[in-house]
């Protein structure tokens, strides 16, 4: 018992240090940034520019804008735009496009933390565009093929804000820190769940087993058997909790800058399970389309593990 309350003690502290003096910082000044330009309509003016070049990856207009809000704010926040789209009579197929695309990308609420441990973030961004269209166009043309194509009169106008005076820029940046403590502290009960299960896994000798077990297949395969355990928790449990064991092993020295670049490809998405959990509930068709997506996703993140394999 004694072992059991000394590892979800541990697992405590570092979940909140993690999600208030490093997720918390950062997740402010971003959503900041987000909201402001949302609010001054420089958001408006990029989507109807980007949407047409855009499309012929099975993309709409309010796809560019789910782009942004994954790479720039947090896994859950296309959520919004899903719903959006799904509102508003954007088809089945454009649905799947859209999905494949936000869960093949890098969700910013991991990345952005970790570029403090020494994740490279034009890379990153780089490949998670890449990354993104290539699971759209997969799913798009191919494991969504036989989905409707066909549409209602699509509104793609964003409503949000205006900060067009002093006042309004504080209400903008006022919220958006509103809205950036509600996800880090969020993310603390995931944390600690996923935190102490993957201590105590390696408290009790389970991660070794396995390391030992699958070892010998990784090494031909010339990935580092050091990868297994935030692997595990990245699939099980989430980005966020991915990154709290990332952070303990990077103090630990366990692994190199030049791993975690070469690992950001398959790591640092929300293609896990509860990133699909949450993605998936921003509406009933959203949910129906996720199996396309989700195969369409895998195309996105192996262009994204080739690339930072070969040339982060």
């Amino acid at each position: 018992m004694d072992i059991l309350i000394d590892i979800i003690l541990k697992a405590g502290r570092s979940a909140v240090e993690l999600s208030l003096f490093i997720l918390l910082p950062v997740m402010v000044v971003m959503l900041s940034l987000m909201r402001l330009l949302e609010a001054r309509g420089a958001l408006d003016w990029v989507v109807p520019k980007l949407g047409p070049l855009l499309r012929p990856f099975g993309l709409t207009g309010l796809g560019v804008f789910a782009a942004l809000q994954i790479n720039f704010v947090s896994f859950a926040a296309p959520m919004a735009t899903l719903t959006m789209m799904e509102q508003r009579g954007t088809s089945d197929r454009h649905l799947a496009a859209t999905l494949a695309m936000v869960l093949a990308m890098a969700q910013a609420n991991a990345a952005f933390p970790m570029l403090t441990m020494g994740l490279k973030f034009g890379p990153l961004l780089a490949f998670s565009l890449l990354g993104g269209l290539g699971a759209a166009a997969a799913t798009y043309y191919l494991f969504g093929r036989h989905l409707s194509a066909s549409e209602a009169s699509v509104d793609e106008t964003l409503n949000h804000p205006v900060a067009d005076n002093a006042k309004g820029v504080l209400d903008v940046i006022n919220r958006a820190g509103a809205e950036a403590f509600k996800i880090a502290v969020g993310a603390i009960p995931m944390l600690v769940l996923s935190l102490v299960a993957v201590t105590a896994l390696k408290k009790f000798g389970a991660i070794d087993a396995l390391t030992s077990l699958i070892a010998p297949l990784l090494q031909l395969a010339g990935i580092d058997p050091i990868l297994i355990l935030p692997s595990l928790t990245k699939y099980l449990a989430g980005g966020t909790a991915m990154m709290g064991v990332i952070d303990d092993m990077r103090r630990a020295g366990q692994v190199s800058v030049q791993l975690l670049n070469a690992s950001a490809g398959f790591l640092i998405s929300p293609f896990d399970l509860p990133g699909v959990a949450v993605l998936i509930s921003a509406g009933r068709r959203v949910a129906t389309v996720w199996k396309p997506a989700a195969v369409g996703a895998c195309v996105g993140v192996a262009i994204r593990t080739l690339g930072h394999a070969y040339f982060a």
